[in-house]
């Protein structure tokens, strides 16, 4: 977040507007766009539960018609004296029961005709062993496996209650499931049961009721009250049990819903319900969501057309804000030539009011900096000395950030030594440099910044790049400005070795004479010098390979501490290395008092 906010700090005036009105463009359209679509799928949601709502009476209406066609047929076989009569009396002479079952026969066809249920197959078994069946490719087993059911069973133990259920279809059916409606036969006065009429109807043809009401993705499905589905369009989903749409069903029924929401096999849905009491069942309107909004919100669409005329209004805002900022950036570029010391650079005043404004005290600016030049110029001299003085002060902040984002990953890592060990470095460094206000040091202490120095890098990069150290015996407590040898050093270890990561730094002091010599050598990159005396690096790349405390800026604190016969000089080539050499005078710290055997 930080990051992304300095870049839009950086960016111009006519960067920073558009990209906020380009923000605020895309955010209006998107944020209406959604309150939009969400009211729309509200009023869609509202309206589609009402059309299925009648939908779905209009099925309740079909299938309550079929029920009384069963209820008519159950009483009329409960009431024909022939149907009782083949049901209860027992077996006699074959004559006698031949025209028994012919009775029997003629009686069933007359009941079924006069209700046209031609897709109902009726079976009635009596309690005297014998059974009819009008159409044994409804039920292709035997007699007694019906009478030993549980659909048997259950229609014994609630004689006076007309029950639907569902049978797995079998491979003698093919595979076809069906819905049987079955009802005890009792004796009115005695209520005595003598027999179990069961009227049997395939599911396809069950199904028929509903089936032009559905289309893809809007879906019935007909679930009893143990969330088995007995019938539905899908058919994959008969004769399985679904917890999810009992549940939303009975929801709907109990707090009076219009709809509500399910997950049923990973498909978002709509479930509108209603009650079948006369069959025990739920009629389950289930809708895919995705599908029917589809329909109703074409996204490609919607997406191409906003995409279009947010596109239109930014290009719009693009050419106005252009327009109007024109004359700002005209000033801006011929403001921004002072940068190049041409203090004489006055502009043309023109533009809006704040434009005029601001060239016109542009213009007084430059008239007073010229008035100034001149004596800044002297002044700037006496501030050299105090400037070289800060420099030996100067710590680059990313060197501290560094070696504590360095000891934060140690800690982190669990390396709690290794953290201490720095964090005791960058302290003993900070003391060496910022807190020791003297104006120089020993080798030996300049020895003890650089070692810990280079530590810290090390810890940071790693080892790669090996530094050692040949200094003298008895230069160790000769005296030398602080911080002298440690530019050098960076230097080598960030820009040295841009094209690899391994190499060798060597520090050496000697003395030579009156000399107090220093090297720093590398075996890295190298570059190319300006010619001079010093060949210190040239313009471009002294820019691009030094900073901090640069090598021009240590060569005149030289020059301004001991005189011209000291300073810095540079040997290297191209992929051959550097050498950096130091001269300064030999003078050595002395407790009591401070000699100086040099000449200026």
């Amino acid at each position: 977040m930080q990051r992304t906010w300095m870049r839009f700090s950086q960016q111009t005036l006519f960067g920073k507007i558009f990209i906020v009105m380009v923000v605020s463009t895309i955010s209006v359209a998107l944020v209406t766009s959604l309150i939009m679509v969400q009211v729309a799928q509200n009023l869609f949601m509202n309206t589609f539960s009402i059309t299925n709502s009648k939908v779905i009476t209009q099925i309740k209406n079909s299938f309550e018609d079929f029920n009384y066609g069963i209820v008519t047929v159950s009483n009329e076989v409960a009431q024909s004296f022939t149907v009782k009569t083949f049901l209860t009396e027992g077996d006699q002479d074959s004559l006698t029961d031949a025209q028994s079952v012919y009775r029997m026969t003629e009686q069933m066809k007359h009941i079924q005709t006069s209700l046209d249920l031609k897709e109902v197959a009726v079976a009635v078994l009596g309690i005297n062993g014998r059974s009819y069946f009008n159409n044994r490719a409804y039920w292709t087993g035997t007699t007694e496996e019906l009478r030993d059911s549980v659909l048997y069973e259950e229609t014994i133990q609630h004689p006076e209650k007309l029950s639907y259920h569902y049978f797995k279809g079998s491979e003698e059916t093919d595979g076809q499931p069906l819905i049987i409606a079955s009802k005890a036969l009792r004796t009115p006065s005695t209520k005595e049961i003598y027999g179990v009429l069961f009227m049997m109807i395939r599911e396809p043809d069950f199904r028929q009721f509903y089936a032009n009401f559905t289309s893809v993705g809007n879906d019935v499905v007909i679930v009893d009250q143990q969330g088995l589905i007995v019938s539905s369009n899908l058919e994959d989903r008969i004769g399985e049990r679904s917890e999810e749409l009992l549940r939303s069903a009975a929801a709907i029924q109990e707090s009076d819903l219009d709809y509500t929401t399910v997950n049923s096999r990973g498909v978002n849905g709509i479930v509108l319900a209603d009650n079948l009491p006369t069959y025990d069942f739920y009629i389950v309107n289930l809708i895919d969501k995705k599908m029917a909004l589809a329909k109703l919100f074409p996204v490609k669409q919607i997406v191409v057309t906003g995409a279009a005329i947010v596109a239109a209004s930014l290009l719009i805002l693009f050419i106005i804000i252009r327009r109007v900022t024109r004359s700002l950036r005209l000033l801006v570029r011929q403001m921004s030539r002072v940068t190049k010391r041409n203090f004489h650079n006055y502009i043309t005043i023109g533009g809006s009011y704040e434009t005029k404004e601001l060239g016109t005290a542009f213009n007084y600016m430059l008239d007073e900096l010229n008035d100034y030049i001149s004596k800044l110029v002297q002044t700037q001299k006496e501030q050299r000395n105090a400037e070289l003085a800060a420099l030996q002060r100067q710590i680059n902040p990313h060197f501290l950030y560094n070696t504590l984002a360095s000891v934060n990953i140690l800690v982190q890592r669990g390396n709690k030594e290794k953290a201490t060990e720095t964090i005791h470095a960058l302290i003993s460094l900070l003391q060496n440099t910022i807190s020791n206000v003297a104006e120089t040091i020993t080798v030996e202490e300049e020895l003890v910044n650089l070692k810990h120095y280079v530590f810290i890098n090390q810890v940071r990069y790693g080892t790669g790049i090996q530094v050692d150290f040949f200094v003298s015996p008895d230069c160790m407590k000769a005296k030398l400005p602080k911080l002298i040898l440690q530019p050098f050093v960076e230097n080598s270890f960030f820009h040295g070795f841009k094209d690899r990561n391994t190499g060798y730094i060597y520090v050496m002091i000697a003395r030579e004479g009156g000399i107090l010599l220093c090297e720093v050598v590398d075996n890295g990159d190298g570059m190319d010098l300006e010619p001079g005396p010093n060949k210190l690096p040239n313009s471009s790349n002294r820019r691009q390979m030094f900073n901090g405390i640069g090598v021009r800026n240590v060569h005149e604190r030289i020059l301004l501490l001991y005189g011209e016969n000291y300073g810095v000089s540079i040997e290297s080539k191209p992929g051959e290395g550097t050498k950096i050499r130091l001269r300064i005078p030999w003078e050595v710290h002395d407790e009591h008092a401070e000699t100086r055997s040099y000449t200026m």
